[in-house]
């Protein structure tokens, strides 16, 4: 047999294949409705389990890789749960007849919750001068009588957004999105004193996101309990998973979530930029933990730096995460240079046991 007729059997294979996956999606399609029906949850740990297991047992009867079987059925498996979570989001939407105003809802996290709140059939209204028509609606001028007012601008802008809003006194339910808290204190306070129904919402993940099982949304009850109820309502038909903190808390907790892996990351691409050494050699000399730091560092690189700063810099709980960061590098520099070992073995123990404990944390919240 030639290559060519090889290659055209190949290409018959992956439409057969392409088939079976999109009668899969189908038959998936209907178990969430079903689900749905019943009150049952999306997802279910168990039943992937026990998939992804018969996914490596049936690798091993026809020949195949166990790991590829399992990569493949763990990623078909959540393109079920994201088109899952989507139906069961527009089927339990709390928006048809109402509407929503995202004041910054072309920028990237603005324009995530206006197709989210779209999707649950909202009619939402977006004021960001940054809109490609230019035909854009100044927030001043959109009524104020929206059932819900997203702030999703950067957080300077943000304040004074917030404090404009206390003065005018919308009926609807308001919060913003902003990575910090703490720099919105007094606004939020003015909110609340107003009489407004005001909470504070930060999800936490990327615009880029699809599937919110597994990702956390943090709600920060600034004094209204009514509103931060209505907005977690807005996530109850997802997967994602719900925290409620105070603002301080909050703020404390980000310094490391955010500050501190942003901050070992910027230093991670800098010490590689600063280096001298060329990105095409580094790249035939790379290795799994290279290539995996390097990629999460990319990543970030690419981001609004600007924002970045910001997390960094108007966080009153930050400084305490960066100096962990620089005593942990002084204190391996310094075991490497004496010739530690036994104290840098116990470092990476130490590590080691940290790791294992948040593992453990994390497999107990999901039973």
């Amino acid at each position: 047999m030639s290559k060519e007729s090889l290659r055209n059997s190949l290409s018959g294979l992956d439409r057969q294949i392409l088939e079976l996956v999109a009668q899969r999606q189908a038959t998936v399609k209907k178990i969430g409705e079903l689900k749905r029906d019943r009150g049952e949850n999306t997802r279910d740990f168990a039943r992937e389990k026990d998939v992804l297991n018969q996914a490596r047992q049936l690798a091993g009867e026809v020949g195949l890789s166990a790991d590829l079987a399992e990569e493949l059925l763990a990623m078909l498996i959540r393109s079920s749960l994201t088109a899952q979570e989507q139906d069961r989001v527009a089927a339990e939407g709390q928006g048809s007849g109402r509407r929503a105003l995202v004041i910054g809802g072309a920028g990237r996290m603005g324009a995530w919750f206006a197709s989210f709140l779209n999707s649950q059939g909202f009619k939402v209204e977006i004021a960001d001068p940054a809109l490609e028509t230019g035909g854009w609606m100044d927030w001043h001028d959109a009524g104020l009588d929206q059932e819900i007012i997203v702030v999703a601008t950067p957080l300077r802008v943000t304040a004074g957004i917030l404090e404009e809003l206390a003065q005018l006194k919308p009926a609807g339910l308001i919060f913003d999105l902003g990575s910090l808290k703490t720099p919105l204190r007094k606004p939020l306070t003015s909110l609340v004193q107003a009489g407004c129904r005001v909470t504070s919402v930060h999800p936490m993940f990327g615009p880029n996101t699809e599937l919110l099982s597994g990702r956390h949304v943090v709600f920060v009850d600034v004094g209204c309990a009514e509103a931060t109820r209505e907005a977690r309502s807005l996530f109850a038909s997802t997967m994602a998973e719900q925290v409620v903190l105070g603002l301080d808390d909050h703020d404390r907790l980000i310094a490391y979530v955010l500050g501190l892996s942003h901050a070992l990351n910027i230093a991670f691409i800098t010490a590689l930029a600063e280096s001298g050494e060329a990105a095409p050699e580094l790249i035939k000399m790379s290795s799994t933990t290279f290539d995996s730091q390097f990629n999460i560092a990319a990543s970030l690189s690419q981001e609004n730096p600007h924002l970045y700063f910001e997390i960094q810099h108007l966080n009153e709980y930050g400084e305490e995460a960066l100096a962990a960061l620089e005593n942990a590098v002084v204190r391996i520099i310094g075991l490497v240079r004496g010739g530690h070992e036994e104290d840098f073995v116990e470092l990476m123990r130490s590590g080691r046991r940290y790791v294992h404990d948040r593992q453990e944390r994390a497999g107990e919240s999901r039973i």
